[in-house]
C-alpha cells in the first residue's frame, strides 16, 4: 500500500467524477491508511449534496485493486444498516458496473451529507469537558454497538471520516471500513475519538497531518488523558486508554462497555445541572446597588467583634491540631488514642478461628513500594512513597470512582518490596479513609498477577490508625495491601492512605 492517496487531476474542487454525475465541492480529509480521499460534493441528477470516499490508485496495481474492491464490498453490506449515528450508504461504485473510470479511481462509496461541522473544528479552542466528550460520542458508541451486534464493521477509527451533525453528535460521516479492519478497530477508534476530545490529541497510527500525536509511556503505552488534563474523570480515561489496549488482562474490546461510562458520565453531569444555585434574597428588595456601604461607628463595631471571634476560634483550631498531633505520635495509650488493633480474619478455612497474636520485633521499612494495579492504569504512581515517608500528613490516594470496585477495577493496592524475606507481625494502615476494606497479601514477586497471591488478612478500616494483626506468615519478600472497597459511597469512592507502618515478628 501506497503511503498516501495519488494525486489525481479530477480531484479537485469543480471536478466532476463518476460518470458525470458528482460535482466535488470541497475536500473534507485523507485516510491515507487505504488510500481514500473524503469529499463533499453535489449529485446532479438528485440536486442534493452527498459524502464521497473515493478510493484511489493505479489501476494497474492489482493488490490496490482487490483492495478497494474488498471495501466497496464492506461498504456495499452496510447500505441496509440505519442509525443516527452514521450516515446512510446511498450507492457504491466500482470498475467494470458499466461507469467510465477516469485513471487513478478504484471505486467510490457515496453516502448521505450529514450537515453540520468537521470534527476537528469542534477542538478549535481545545479539549472539550468530559460531560460534553461524553454526550457527543454516545450516538457514535451506539451505531457502531448496533452495527457488531449485526455483523458488520463501520470503519470509525479515523477522525476526518467522522462529523459533528447539527443537533450536536457525532457521526461516522464518510462508511467505508479498510479491506482489513475488524470490530476490533472500531472499538479502537471509539477510544481514540473520545481521547481526541478530551487531549486535542491522536493517539492511533495514521492519524491526520495537523492534528498532534498521542504522548507515549517509557513503556511505549499511550499516556492516559487524566496524566495531560488533571481534571478528566479517571473512568474516561480508563476507558480511553483500555479501549486502545491489545494485550494486557483489563483491555475494553467491546463498545457496549465504553457506552456504559459514558452514560454514567452524562448521567451524573444532568443531576449536577438540575441544582439551583442558592440566592440570598435581600430584606430590603434592593436587587443591585453601585453605592458604597456606609461605614459609622455601628458598623466599626461589628467589624472588630467579628475580628475578636476569629482570632479566638483559630486560636482554639491550632490549640485542637497541636493536641491531636502529640496524641497521635505519642506511644502512650493510656488516654485511649492509640490505633484500633484488628486480628484479621485469614482466608484460610482451616486456620485456627482464634490465632495467637504474634510478637512484634521491631518496624521493618520496605525497600520499594509501588501502586498495584491488573489494569495497567495505576492511580498516583508517582505518589506511592508517600506512604512510607514517615508523614503521616503526606498521603496517597486513589483516583475517585463514580462505581465501587470491581466496576472498573476488581481492585487497587499497594506493593511493597523488602530487601530480603521477612515474617510480619501486623501491618498498620494510618488513613482517614474509614470503612476502606483491605486485604494483606503476600506475594512471590512483584510483578505477579492477583490469583498468584495468598490473602493473609482481611480487615476493615477505621479513621486513624488501624493495625492489623498476622498471623502465621511465611516469610515473604513482597507484601500487598490490596483495596477491594474503597471508602464514601455514591459516585464518590476514593481512599487515602498516610503511612503503612511493617512490623517484623520475632
Amino acid at each position: 500500500m501506497s503511503s498516501g492517496p495519488l494525486q489525481h487531476t479530477s480531484l479537485t474542487p469543480g471536478g466532476v467524477i463518476g460518470d458525470g454525475r458528482y460535482r466535488l465541492l470541497a475536500r473534507s480529509g485523507v485516510d491515507s491508511r487505504c488510500d481514500a480521499e473524503l469529499w463533499r460534493a453535489r449529485d446532479g441528477q438528485l440536486n442534493r449534496d452527498v459524502a464521497l470516499t473515493v478510493l484511489v490508485g493505479n489501476v494497474g496495481d492489482h493488490a490496490a485493486l482487490a483492495r478497494a474492491k474488498r471495501t466497496a464490498e464492506r461498504a456495499m453490506h452496510s447500505s441496509s444498516f440505519t442509525h443516527p449515528g452514521v450516515a446512510r450508504v446511498i450507492d457504491v461504485l466500482t470498475p467494470g458496473s458499466g461507469i467510465k473510470w477516469d485513471e487513478g479511481i478504484l471505486g467510490i462509496v457515496v453516502a448521505e451529507w450529514t450537515q453540520g461541522t468537521d470534527l476537528m473544528d469542534v477542538l478549535g479552542e481545545g479539549p472539550l469537558p468530559a460531560g460534553a466528550a461524553a454526550r457527543l460520542l454516545a450516538p457514535l458508541g451506539a451505531a457502531i454497538e448496533g452495527a457488531h451486534h449485526a455483523g458488520l464493521v463501520l470503519g470509525a477509527d479515523h477522525p476526518q471520516r467522522i462529523r459533528v451533525s447539527s443537533d450536536g453528535r457525532l457521526r461516522l460521516a464518510f462508511p467505508g471500513p479498510r479491506p482489513d479492519a475488524i470490530a476490533r478497530d472500531d472499538v479502537k477508534g471509539l477510544g481514540a475519538v473520545l481521547y481526541l476530545l478530551l487531549t486535542g490529541r491522536w493517539p492511533l497510527p495514521g492519524g491526520p497531518d495537523g492534528v498532534p500525536v498521542a504522548p507515549t509511556g517509557p513503556d511505549g503505552a499511550v499516556v492516559p488523558p487524566s496524566s495531560l488534563r488533571p481534571y478528566v474523570p479517571h473512568e474516561l480515561s480508563s476507558v480511553a486508554v483500555r479501549s486502545l489496549d491489545d494485550t494486557s488482562v483489563g483491555a475494553i474490546r467491546t463498545s457496549a462497555a465504553i457506552l456504559q461510562v459514558l452514560d454514567q458520565i452524562t448521567a451524573s453531569e444532568a443531576k449536577t445541572a438540575l441544582l439551583k444555585p442558592v440566592v440570598d434574597e435581600p430584606d430590603d428588595g434592593v436587587v443591585w446597588t453601585t453605592s458604597r456601604p456606609e461605614r459609622g461607628k455601628e458598623h466599626r463595631r461589628k467589624l472588630l467583634i467579628s475580628v475578636g471571634v476569629l482570632a479566638l476560634a483559630t486560636l482554639a483550631v491550632v490549640v485542637w491540631l497541636g493536641v491531636q498531633i502529640v496524641s497521635f505520635f505519642s506511644d502512650d495509650t493510656k488516654g485511649g488514642g492509640g490505633p484500633t488493633v484488628v486480628i484479621g480474619q485469614s482466608a484460610d478455612p482451616s486456620a485456627s478461628s482464634v490465632a495467637a497474636a504474634p510478637v512484634p520485633a521491631g518496624p521493618v521499612q520496605p525497600a520499594s513500594l509501588e501502586v498495584y494495579d491488573v489494569t495497567g492504569q495505576p492511580d498516583n504512581a508517582n505518589r506511592a512513597n508517600r506512604a512510607v515517608d514517615n508523614n503521616p500528613t503526606t498521603v496517597w490516594q486513589t483516583d475517585n470512582y463514580f462505581q465501587p470496585f470491581p466496576a472498573l477495577k476488581p481492585g487497587l493496592g499497594l506493593m511493597a518490596g523488602f530487601a530480603e524475606p521477612v515474617k510480619l507481625a501486623s501491618v498498620t494502615v494510618v488513613s482517614p479513609s474509614e470503612g476502606t476494606v483491605v486485604e494483606i497479601r503476600s506475594a512471590g514477586g512483584g510483578d505477579v498477577g492477583i490469583q498468584e497471591t495468598k490473602v493473609l488478612a482481611t480487615a476493615t478500616l477505621a479513621a486513624g490508625q488501624t493495625q492489623i494483626q498476622l498471623s502465621n506468615m511465611e516469610p515473604s519478600q513482597h507484601v500487598l495491601v490490596w483495596i477491594t472497597k474503597l471508602a464514601g459511597g455514591g459516585k464518590n469512592n476514593k481512599t487515602e492512605v498516610g503511612e503503612l507502618i511493617y512490623t517484623r515478628a520475632q
